[in-house]
């Protein structure tokens, strides 16, 4: 039986790691085998490609060549490591997907959402997680939170409205796809925010 996809969302400080966990702890308790992956990254090349795309530099990255790394760190985290992994009935849970290049590159530098379903569609083959956690909080309480963690890398130092358009992008796709969308205000405690995951999660096991 083929395994299940499930991907974290969410802007800066919203607790993806914390959650992260969480979710694999859960599943695991569940019997599942649970493969734990994020984007960019995911294989040596991700990686790679990852360095290149947190890292500060005088020279701007253009938006379109942030566009194609993302898709070229997916390409391979799909063939290499995503797609053997479902086939072989394991769990996959992935740290970003494909909808935070929509809010990222889509929302936060004003892409045409059109480009990047062309993209999409020629990576991905049709492939959409089964199951999509968007952790939201306001953006203040989010860089508040990420600030606490150390040095920021070339995203979390964006100016504060490019993270409003992240924010508002992740709300329309949550709106558009109802049904895979599980969001979730992270702004309120943990122990609410595990229930409301812990609730979905019992959904998709019984699936």
């Amino acid at each position: 039986m083929r395994g299940k996809f499930i991907t974290l969302e969410g802007g800066e400080g919203v607790g993806k790691s914390t959650n992260l966990l969480f979710i694999k702890e859960r599943l695991e308790a569940a019997g599942k085998k649970v493969v734990v992956t994020r984007e960019p990254g995911g294989t040596e090349i991700g990686e790679e490609v990852r360095s290149i795309l947190l890292a500060h530099r005088e020279s701007s990255l253009h938006e379109t060549t942030e566009l194609l790394l993302m898709f070229a760190a997916r390409a391979q985290h799909l063939q290499q490591l995503i797609l053997p992994a479902l086939d072989a009935g394991d769990w996959v849970l992935c740290d970003r997907f494909t909808d935070a290049t929509y809010a990222y590159q889509g929302g936060g530098r004003n892409l045409p959402f059109e480009k990047i379903k062309i993209l999409e569609d020629f990576v991905q083959n049709g492939l959409k997680p089964d199951c999509t956690f968007l952790l939201d909080a306001p953006i203040e309480i989010g860089m508040q939170r990420a600030s606490e963690r150390g040095e920021l890398d070339r995203f979390e130092t964006e100016e504060q409205q490019f993270f409003h358009r992240v924010r508002a992008a992740y709300q329309k796709l949550a709106k558009l796809e109802e049904d895979r969308f599980h969001l979730i205000n992270a702004s309120q405690s943990l122990t609410s925010v595990q229930s409301e995951i812990s609730s979905a999660l019992d959904q998709l096991l019984v699936k």
